[in-house]
Order: C-alpha cells, then structure tokens, then sequence
C-alpha cells in the first residue's frame, strides 16, 4: 500500500477477508473514492501515521483487535459491517456513535450511499448517541462480489 497525499480524501477499509475487502475496494473505486484496504487494524494504524481517511469501513468481528476496539482510538466517521444480528452486537453499533452499520451479504448501492453519508456529515453525529447513525442492509455474494 502507498502513502496518499495528506488532503486527498480516503476511504479506508478494514476487514479480515480478502474477498469482502476486495470487493469493497471496487465499489468504493468505482464510485471515483480513493480507497485502501487493510486486512488487519493494525495494518490501518501503521497506514494512518503516515496518511487520512475520511471514511473507514470497519469489519466488527476480527482477530486481533475487533472493530469496536479500533473504533475507541479513532476520530474518523466509522461504518461498521458485521454478518451477526446478535442483540448485543447491534446494541454496540447502534450507541458506538458509527456513521453507519453494513449488514452482510452487502449490496453495492447501499455500501455507496452509507459511505457517501459518513464521507458528507460527520459533524452531524455525536459519539454515544441511541441512533448511532442510519443501519443499512446490504448484499455480498459468498464470492466476494458486492450486489
């Protein structure tokens, strides 16, 4: 991964498998954002001392440090995607303050405007609110293709 300029807008994308991640890049590239992926948080970390994201797409549920981990040390709107419609983990979601919440399998246009909120409006969120921000649905194929 290269360095980007310091204003160029990024949307960044964290997620432990490659084909979401892949497939994610395409359409976040395909709608004109700059986008880099990261397999890990720590990976992102390392980018974002050299680099800015003006979104970051955040797998919840990773390895090493899961998203809600991330998203503590992080002043960057946050959209969260998870497979898991546990009680626990969208109440997590929903008062973590996240521009947005991606429900797996991802749809295309949905991933779109839910990045193009968070990208237009972070100073319209708070942190801790009940309505962390607006819950899209969305539609990844188990190819890794977005829909």
């Amino acid at each position: 991964m290269q360095d980007v300029m310091k204003d160029e807008p990024v949307i960044a994308i964290v997620d432990d498998d490659a084909s979401i991640r892949g497939a994610l890049l395409r359409v976040v590239q395909s709608a004109g954002y700059k986008g880099e992926a990261f397999a890990s948080a720590h990976e992102f970390l390392d980018w974002l001392s050299r680099n800015q994201a003006a979104c970051l797409v955040l797998d919840v549920q990773m390895a090493e440090m899961n998203g809600f981990d991330l998203q503590e040390r992080l002043a960057v709107p946050i959209v969260f995607i998870s497979a898991d419609d546990d009680g626990p983990t969208l109440e997590r979601i929903g008062k973590s303050g996240a521009a947005g919440h991606l429900r797996n399998p991802l749809d295309a246009a949905t991933v779109l405007e839910t990045v193009r909120q968070a990208v237009r409006a972070p100073h319209e969120r708070s942190r801790g609110t009940e309505d962390g921000g607006p819950v899209r649905d969305a539609r990844i194929s188990g190819d890794g293709n977005v829909r």
